[in-house]
Protein backbone atom coordinates (compact mmCIF):
# COMPACT_ATOMS: atom_id res chain seq x y z
CA UNK A 1 0.00 0.00 0.00
CA UNK A 2 2.81 2.39 0.93
CA UNK A 3 4.55 1.77 -2.41
CA UNK A 4 1.33 2.44 -4.35
CA UNK A 5 0.85 5.73 -2.52
CA UNK A 6 4.45 6.71 -3.27
CA UNK A 7 3.99 6.01 -6.98
CA UNK A 8 0.68 7.90 -7.03
CA UNK A 9 2.32 10.91 -5.38
CA UNK A 10 4.87 11.03 -8.22
CA UNK A 11 2.15 12.12 -10.65
CA UNK A 12 1.02 14.99 -8.41
CA UNK A 13 4.32 16.56 -7.35
CA UNK A 14 5.66 19.67 -9.18
CA UNK A 15 8.80 17.88 -10.40
CA UNK A 16 10.65 20.76 -12.02
CA UNK A 17 9.90 23.24 -9.24
CA UNK A 18 11.21 20.83 -6.60
CA UNK A 19 14.32 20.18 -8.68
CA UNK A 20 14.99 23.92 -9.17
CA UNK A 21 14.72 24.49 -5.42
CA UNK A 22 17.06 21.56 -4.78
CA UNK A 23 19.47 23.04 -7.31
CA UNK A 24 19.51 26.37 -5.48
CA UNK A 25 20.23 24.64 -2.18
CA UNK A 26 22.98 22.54 -3.79
CA UNK A 27 24.73 25.71 -5.03
CA UNK A 28 24.51 27.57 -1.71
CA UNK A 29 27.94 28.72 -0.47
CA UNK A 30 26.93 29.79 3.05
CA UNK A 31 29.22 27.68 5.27
CA UNK A 32 26.62 26.82 7.90
CA UNK A 33 24.17 25.68 5.20
CA UNK A 34 26.43 23.73 2.88
CA UNK A 35 28.59 22.20 5.65
CA UNK A 36 25.57 21.02 7.63
CA UNK A 37 24.02 19.52 4.50
CA UNK A 38 27.24 17.82 3.32
CA UNK A 39 28.12 16.35 6.73
CA UNK A 40 24.57 15.01 7.14
CA UNK A 41 24.73 13.49 3.65
CA UNK A 42 28.09 11.78 4.29
CA UNK A 43 26.84 10.34 7.57
CA UNK A 44 23.38 9.31 6.34
CA UNK A 45 24.53 7.64 3.11
CA UNK A 46 27.85 6.36 4.48
CA UNK A 47 29.92 8.05 1.79
CA UNK A 48 33.54 6.83 1.76
CA UNK A 49 35.49 10.08 1.62
CA UNK A 50 38.81 8.21 1.68
CA UNK A 51 38.37 7.69 -2.08
CA UNK A 52 38.01 11.41 -2.82
CA UNK A 53 40.88 13.64 -3.89
CA UNK A 54 39.63 16.08 -1.26
CA UNK A 55 38.72 14.00 1.79
CA UNK A 56 37.48 16.81 4.04
CA UNK A 57 33.72 17.25 3.38
CA UNK A 58 33.60 20.89 4.43
CA UNK A 59 36.40 21.87 2.01
CA UNK A 60 33.98 21.90 -0.95
CA UNK A 61 32.58 25.26 -2.01
CA UNK A 62 29.02 23.94 -2.18
CA UNK A 63 27.08 20.69 -2.15
CA UNK A 64 27.27 20.22 -5.93
CA UNK A 65 31.07 20.41 -5.82
CA UNK A 66 31.03 17.72 -3.14
CA UNK A 67 28.50 15.59 -4.99
CA UNK A 68 30.51 15.61 -8.24
CA UNK A 69 33.81 15.18 -6.37
CA UNK A 70 36.82 13.76 -8.19
CA UNK A 71 38.31 10.50 -6.92
CA UNK A 72 41.92 9.60 -6.33
CA UNK A 73 43.74 8.31 -9.41
CA UNK A 74 43.85 4.72 -8.16
CA UNK A 75 40.28 4.62 -6.77
CA UNK A 76 38.72 3.19 -9.95
CA UNK A 77 41.24 1.08 -11.92
CA UNK A 78 40.16 0.38 -15.49
CA UNK A 79 39.82 -3.21 -16.67
CA UNK A 80 42.54 -3.75 -19.28
CA UNK A 81 41.16 -6.98 -20.80
CA UNK A 82 41.18 -6.60 -24.63
CA UNK A 83 37.65 -5.88 -25.86
CA UNK A 84 36.27 -5.12 -22.39
CA UNK A 85 33.25 -2.83 -22.26
CA UNK A 86 33.82 -0.72 -19.16
CA UNK A 87 31.04 0.08 -16.76
CA UNK A 88 30.45 3.84 -17.21
CA UNK A 89 29.64 4.72 -13.59
CA UNK A 90 29.30 3.57 -10.01
CA UNK A 91 25.95 2.12 -9.05
CA UNK A 92 23.93 -1.04 -9.39
CA UNK A 93 22.60 -2.88 -12.40
CA UNK A 94 18.90 -2.26 -12.87
CA UNK A 95 18.51 -4.52 -15.92
CA UNK A 96 20.58 -5.69 -18.88
CA UNK A 97 19.88 -7.86 -21.88
CA UNK A 98 18.57 -7.69 -25.44
CA UNK A 99 16.41 -5.03 -27.10
CA UNK A 100 13.43 -7.15 -28.16
CA UNK A 101 11.01 -5.90 -30.82
CA UNK A 102 12.21 -2.37 -30.24
CA UNK A 103 11.58 -2.45 -26.50
CA UNK A 104 13.82 -2.41 -23.43
CA UNK A 105 12.91 -4.34 -20.28
CA UNK A 106 12.34 -2.02 -17.30
CA UNK A 107 10.93 -4.18 -14.49
CA UNK A 108 8.32 -6.88 -13.98
CA UNK A 109 5.38 -6.03 -16.21
CA UNK A 110 7.04 -2.97 -17.78
CA UNK A 111 9.19 -2.18 -20.80
CA UNK A 112 9.76 0.97 -22.82
CA UNK A 113 10.40 1.94 -26.42
CA UNK A 114 14.03 2.27 -27.49
CA UNK A 115 12.95 4.76 -30.15
CA UNK A 116 11.17 6.96 -27.57
CA UNK A 117 14.16 6.70 -25.23
CA UNK A 118 16.39 8.12 -27.99
CA UNK A 119 14.05 11.03 -28.76
CA UNK A 120 11.39 9.48 -30.99
CA UNK A 121 13.42 9.31 -34.21
CA UNK A 122 13.19 6.00 -36.10
CA UNK A 123 16.41 6.52 -38.04
CA UNK A 124 18.36 7.28 -34.87
CA UNK A 125 17.05 4.14 -33.15
CA UNK A 126 17.37 1.74 -36.09
CA UNK A 127 21.02 0.68 -35.49
CA UNK A 128 20.13 -0.53 -32.00
CA UNK A 129 17.14 -2.73 -32.86
CA UNK A 130 17.90 -6.27 -31.72
CA UNK A 131 20.99 -5.00 -29.93
CA UNK A 132 21.98 -4.94 -26.27
CA UNK A 133 21.16 -2.61 -23.39
CA UNK A 134 22.40 -2.12 -19.83
CA UNK A 135 20.71 0.14 -17.29
CA UNK A 136 22.82 1.30 -14.33
CA UNK A 137 21.26 3.14 -11.37
CA UNK A 138 23.41 5.57 -9.36
CA UNK A 139 22.56 5.78 -5.66
CA UNK A 140 23.16 8.96 -3.64
CA UNK A 141 26.43 7.69 -2.11
CA UNK A 142 27.99 6.82 -5.48
CA UNK A 143 30.62 8.62 -7.53
CA UNK A 144 28.55 10.70 -9.95
CA UNK A 145 30.84 11.24 -12.92
CA UNK A 146 30.15 9.17 -16.03
CA UNK A 147 32.97 7.73 -18.15
CA UNK A 148 33.37 6.22 -21.60
CA UNK A 149 32.84 2.42 -21.81
CA UNK A 150 34.91 2.37 -25.03
CA UNK A 151 36.68 4.98 -27.13
CA UNK A 152 34.31 6.88 -29.39
CA UNK A 153 33.72 9.93 -31.58
CA UNK A 154 30.64 11.97 -30.74
CA UNK A 155 28.15 12.13 -33.59
CA UNK A 156 25.03 13.61 -32.02
CA UNK A 157 23.60 14.84 -28.73
CA UNK A 158 19.86 15.10 -28.13
CA UNK A 159 18.19 16.86 -25.21
CA UNK A 160 14.79 15.24 -24.59
CA UNK A 161 12.46 17.12 -22.20
CA UNK A 162 10.09 15.23 -19.96
CA UNK A 163 8.90 14.49 -16.46
CA UNK A 164 11.39 13.83 -13.70
CA UNK A 165 9.87 11.01 -11.70
CA UNK A 166 12.04 9.62 -8.91
CA UNK A 167 14.10 6.70 -10.16
CA UNK A 168 14.33 3.67 -7.88
CA UNK A 169 13.07 0.10 -7.68
CA UNK A 170 9.57 1.18 -6.62
CA UNK A 171 9.05 3.64 -9.50
CA UNK A 172 10.65 1.24 -12.02
CA UNK A 173 7.99 -1.28 -11.06
CA UNK A 174 5.14 1.21 -10.82
CA UNK A 175 5.62 3.92 -13.48
CA UNK A 176 5.15 2.64 -17.06
CA UNK A 177 7.91 3.63 -19.53
CA UNK A 178 9.69 5.49 -16.74
CA UNK A 179 13.01 6.06 -18.56
CA UNK A 180 11.34 7.11 -21.80
CA UNK A 181 9.25 9.70 -19.92
CA UNK A 182 11.90 11.37 -17.79
CA UNK A 183 14.07 14.25 -18.99
CA UNK A 184 17.30 12.92 -20.51
CA UNK A 185 20.38 13.61 -22.59
CA UNK A 186 21.12 11.16 -25.41
CA UNK A 187 24.73 10.93 -26.62
CA UNK A 188 25.49 8.96 -29.79
CA UNK A 189 29.03 7.83 -30.53
CA UNK A 190 30.75 6.04 -33.39
CA UNK A 191 33.07 3.36 -31.97
CA UNK A 192 35.15 0.46 -33.23
CA UNK A 193 32.27 -1.74 -32.05
CA UNK A 194 29.65 0.14 -34.07
CA UNK A 195 27.21 2.81 -32.86
CA UNK A 196 26.89 3.32 -29.11
CA UNK A 197 24.27 5.35 -27.27
CA UNK A 198 24.75 6.65 -23.75
CA UNK A 199 21.56 8.04 -22.22
CA UNK A 200 21.83 10.11 -19.04
CA UNK A 201 18.39 10.08 -17.42
CA UNK A 202 17.24 12.78 -15.02
CA UNK A 203 15.11 12.23 -11.93
CA UNK A 204 13.42 14.10 -9.10
CA UNK A 205 15.82 16.70 -7.59
CA UNK A 206 18.45 16.00 -10.25
CA UNK A 207 19.45 19.63 -10.60
CA UNK A 208 21.29 19.21 -13.88
CA UNK A 209 23.10 16.96 -16.33
CA UNK A 210 26.44 18.03 -17.78
CA UNK A 211 28.73 16.79 -20.54
CA UNK A 212 32.43 17.59 -20.90
CA UNK A 213 31.91 19.13 -24.36
CA UNK A 214 28.74 21.18 -23.76
CA UNK A 215 28.70 21.87 -20.02
CA UNK A 216 25.25 22.19 -18.49
CA UNK A 217 22.66 20.68 -20.84
CA UNK A 218 19.42 22.47 -20.00
CA UNK A 219 18.07 24.57 -22.87
CA UNK A 220 16.21 27.77 -21.91
CA UNK A 221 13.03 26.22 -23.30
CA UNK A 222 12.33 22.62 -22.41
CA UNK A 223 11.86 21.36 -25.95
CA UNK A 224 13.52 18.62 -27.97
CA UNK A 225 16.87 19.84 -29.31
CA UNK A 226 19.44 18.05 -31.45
CA UNK A 227 23.12 18.97 -31.71
CA UNK A 228 25.18 17.46 -34.53
CA UNK A 229 28.92 16.95 -34.13
CA UNK A 230 29.73 15.17 -37.39
CA UNK A 231 29.47 18.26 -39.59
CA UNK A 232 32.36 20.18 -41.14
CA UNK A 233 31.54 23.28 -39.07
CA UNK A 234 32.37 21.49 -35.81
CA UNK A 235 35.70 19.97 -34.82
CA UNK A 236 35.36 16.23 -34.10
CA UNK A 237 35.03 15.32 -30.41
CA UNK A 238 36.83 12.08 -29.63
CA UNK A 239 36.87 10.61 -26.12
CA UNK A 240 39.16 7.79 -25.07
CA UNK A 241 38.00 4.72 -23.18
CA UNK A 242 37.70 5.43 -19.47
CA UNK A 243 37.73 9.24 -19.72
CA UNK A 244 34.96 11.36 -18.23
CA UNK A 245 32.08 12.23 -20.58
CA UNK A 246 29.54 13.76 -18.21
CA UNK A 247 28.19 14.03 -14.70
CA UNK A 248 25.01 14.30 -12.64
CA UNK A 249 24.46 17.06 -10.11
CA UNK A 250 22.34 14.75 -7.98
CA UNK A 251 22.20 11.46 -9.79
CA UNK A 252 19.97 9.07 -11.59
CA UNK A 253 20.56 6.48 -14.29
CA UNK A 254 22.74 5.71 -17.30
CA UNK A 255 21.40 3.50 -20.10
CA UNK A 256 23.93 2.06 -22.52
CA UNK A 257 22.93 0.72 -25.96
CA UNK A 258 24.89 -1.23 -28.60
CA UNK A 259 23.85 -2.71 -31.92
CA UNK A 260 23.09 -6.40 -32.55
CA UNK A 261 25.85 -9.02 -32.21
CA UNK A 262 28.31 -6.60 -30.65
CA UNK A 263 28.26 -7.22 -26.90
CA UNK A 264 28.13 -10.15 -24.50
CA UNK A 265 27.36 -8.91 -21.01
CA UNK A 266 29.28 -10.42 -18.09
CA UNK A 267 27.43 -13.53 -16.95
CA UNK A 268 27.82 -12.76 -13.24
CA UNK A 269 25.91 -9.47 -13.54
CA UNK A 270 22.18 -9.22 -12.99
CA UNK A 271 19.58 -6.94 -11.37
CA UNK A 272 20.90 -5.26 -8.20
CA UNK A 273 24.52 -6.32 -8.88
CA UNK A 274 26.75 -3.55 -7.47
CA UNK A 275 29.18 -2.16 -10.03
CA UNK A 276 32.02 0.35 -10.06
CA UNK A 277 33.16 2.62 -12.84
CA UNK A 278 35.92 0.94 -14.83
CA UNK A 279 35.10 -2.71 -14.18
CA UNK A 280 34.19 -4.91 -17.13
CA UNK A 281 30.48 -4.72 -17.88
CA UNK A 282 30.83 -7.07 -20.81
CA UNK A 283 32.91 -8.08 -23.80
CA UNK A 284 32.78 -6.64 -27.31
CA UNK A 285 33.13 -9.26 -29.98
CA UNK A 286 32.35 -9.05 -33.68
CA UNK A 287 30.67 -12.44 -33.48
CA UNK A 288 29.39 -12.17 -29.91
CA UNK A 289 26.02 -13.59 -29.06
CA UNK A 290 24.21 -10.90 -27.10
CA UNK A 291 23.06 -12.03 -23.66
CA UNK A 292 19.47 -13.20 -23.46
CA UNK A 293 17.13 -10.98 -21.42
CA UNK A 294 17.05 -11.78 -17.74
CA UNK A 295 14.07 -13.54 -16.22
CA UNK A 296 11.16 -11.17 -16.66
CA UNK A 297 8.70 -13.11 -14.54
Amino acid sequence: MKERLFVASQYLLPHHLISRLAGCLAECRLPWVKNTFIKWFVRHFQVDMREAQTEEPTAYEHFNAFFTRALKDDARPLDTTPGAILNPCDGAISQLGRIEQGRIFQAKGHSFSAMELLGGDHERAAPFMGGAFATVYLSPKDYHRVHMPVSGTLREMVYVPGRIFSVNTVTAQGVPELFARNERVVCLFDTEHGPMAMVLVGAMIVASIETVWAGLVTPPKRSLRTFRYDEAARAPIHLEKGTEMGRFKLGSTVILLFGPDRVRWAEQLGPLSPVCMGQALGQAESSAVVAEPLDQL
